[in-house]
């Protein structure tokens, strides 16, 4: 599942831009720094850089590049790109595992106010996600959502 957003107000649009720059000029002087000193203190970064090209992540590439270049930013290193990638990755793992545990609690709340259901029954629950799971999980991490008037 590829949960996709559009950044609207330009101050945000601004730190994104920055974050992806400072990235790009920390990795930069990173390789600098690896081509520097001895191999034993970047050799941690360098396999985690080879377990990197190996490892393919659930937001493809071409959606991460596609994205960093409508923001205007044009990626030369696919290792930034396989990076961002896994990052964005487990921004919304984080974002989707919060808005399951609002699931749980609302609807344990709600079967102890109800009839008492056995333990088995809520074992094999299906959760569903919905607006109401996702707005608390998403102000968790500063993102507000508003329903539109006609869904109201």
């Amino acid at each position: 599942m590829v949960l996709c957003c559009q950044v609207t107000n330009v101050e945000n649009v601004k730190i994104f831009q920055n974050i992806i720059h400072t990235t790009h000029n920390t990795m930069n002087q990173d390789e600098k720094m690896i081509e520097d000193q001895v191999l034993t203190l970047g050799q941690p970064l360098s396999d985690f850089l080879l377990q990197l090209e190996d490892y393919t992540p659930t937001i493809p590439d071409a959606v991460t590049t596609y994205y960093l270049r409508s923001s205007g930013f044009e990626p030369r290193d696919p290792r930034l790109v396989r990076l961002i990638s896994i990052a964005a990755q487990k921004f919304i793992s984080d974002i989707a595992n919060d808005a399951l545990q609002h699931c749980k609690m609302r609807s344990t709340n709600s079967s102890n106010h109800g009839s008492s259901k056995s333990k088995q029954g809520t074992k094999d629950r299906r959760y569903c996600l919905t607006m109401e799971d996702l707005t608390p999980a998403l102000a968790e991490f500063g993102i507000t959502i508003k329903k539109p008037h006609y869904y109201v």
